[in-house]
């Protein structure tokens, strides 16, 4: 291994970071310099390997906070992994995860896996499901009457202020939602004709309730098309950001009603949408389940404390990590009603349950069940009920999903 030198990157590798990341993911073309891409990229929190003097390996972290259960705190944004396919098989990957792991301040990290199979050796466990929606526009119409309130379009970039107001607001409440400071909100809106495959450029459009407070948007493009019947275009949803209920329904009711429109697709939404409820024929929705963020704990007893839970819990469990041996071993975690006054310690009692470290990351958003991951037979319980009690513990009312891939 002393022919691949690990290091951190510097401004001065962004195109060949940007070359060796296109190649692995397939995407022709060359990158492009003018890419926002690089407005949030982060070469001093980015692990490369060199070989012979090329860039062979790239891992990387975004600075970001994440909605948790009961709250939002620091977690490591895991980005932008390649390897060049020459150089697989070499053990690259699983040294520059290790260290990249041992030194992020942070004590979660989260990441999209393009195969999950990749990051469950490095003890990343799934943690929440996406759904992805495509919709018959003509079968599907929102049951709730229309409500007080003004609808007004705009350019996204150009709304940025308003579009950050709503998602501040809602953020606390959504676990798996990444924070967006000002230049994610400029790089999130940036829209190329490069990038739009041949749709529309994004649009927006804002609800404003009758005091003329702005409490959603929806972000979304359309794709043309016509064949011998007429039109069939399709809307296709970025993302729709509602701080109450009724702006929730008019943003939708809106989407559901463009004209030329045939379908409506939208790619990141949650398992719990409130849109399987608000509709006559929620079967018209088209959902389909995929796998969403994967958590990995990095400081187990500042992970567990930093969330809160839905019900009392005082548990001993017994942790293994191939990792980091830090979290390896047995751990009390205790909370109070309400999920306040939470502690999580070293133990040296008989453990009630036994897991995986990925496991746990699972179930850090509330999302994945400790007790289906006990049924899966990935955890073993030692005291009867144990795990039933503290995955109740683990829930939250709201289940975890991403608005953006990472």
């Amino acid at each position: 291994m002393s022919e691949y030198l690990l290091r951190t990157a510097t401004d001065g590798d962004l195109d060949a970071l940007a070359r060796l990341r296109r190649d692995a993911f397939g995407v022709p073309g060359d990158p492009d310099p003018a890419d926002s891409g690089r407005t949030v990229t982060e070469p001093a929190r980015t692990h490369v390997i060199e070989h012979a003097g090329q860039l062979v390996g790239v891992v990387a972290i975004f600075t970001r906070d994440l909605a948790v259960p009961g709250g939002v705190l620091p977690v490591a944004h895991v980005t932008g992994v390649a390897v060049n396919a020459a150089h697989t098989r070499r053990g690259l990957l699983r040294r520059m995860i290790t260290e990249q792991l041992r030194t992020a301040p942070e004590a979660v990290a989260a990441l999209w896996a393009s195969e999950g199979r990749i990051y469950q050796r490095f003890g990343y466990g799934l943690a929440s499901q996406n759904v992805a929606m495509r919709a018959d526009r003509r079968e599907v119409s929102v049951l709730a009457p229309p409500a007080p309130g003004n609808l007004r379009a705009a350019v996204p970039a150009d709304a940025i202020q308003e579009l950050s107001q709503v998602y501040s607001r809602v953020l606390p409440t959504r676990p798996g939602w990444s924070s967006r400071n000002e230049t994610w909100w400029k790089h999130l809106t940036s829209d190329p004709a490069a990038r739009r495959e041949g749709r529309t450029a994004e649009r927006a459009v804002l609800f404003e309730n009758p005091d003329g407070v702005v409490d959603g948007y929806a972000r979304y493009r359309i794709t043309p098309g016509w064949d011998d019947n007429g039109p069939k275009q399709e809307v296709n949803v970025t993302e729709v950001v509602a701080a109450t209920p009724t702006a929730y329904a008019e943003l939708y009711r809106f989407l559901l009603r463009i004209d030329l429109a045939r379908t409506v697709a939208q790619g990141l939404s949650s398992v719990d949408e409130a849109l399987f409820y608000l509709v006559d024929e929620p079967r018209r929705l088209g959902g389909k389940v995929a796998d969403g963020l994967w958590v990995r704990i990095i400081d187990l007893p500042r992970a567990l404390t930093a969330r809160r839970y839905a019900a009392p819990v005082d548990v001993v469990f017994e942790v293994t990590d191939d990792l980091l041996e830090a979290n390896t071993g047995r751990w009390r975690l205790r909370a109070g009603a309400g999920g306040a006054l939470v502690t999580c310690t070293r133990a040296d009692g008989e453990p009630d349950f036994s897991l995986d470290i990925a496991d746990l990351g699972a179930a850090f958003l509330g999302g994945t069940p400790l007790g289906a991951l006990h049924q899966a037979g990935r955890i073993r319980e030692h005291r009867p009920g144990a795990v039933a009690a503290t995955s109740t513990a683990f829930g939250w009312p709201v289940a975890p999903n991403s608005i953006e891939i990472f």
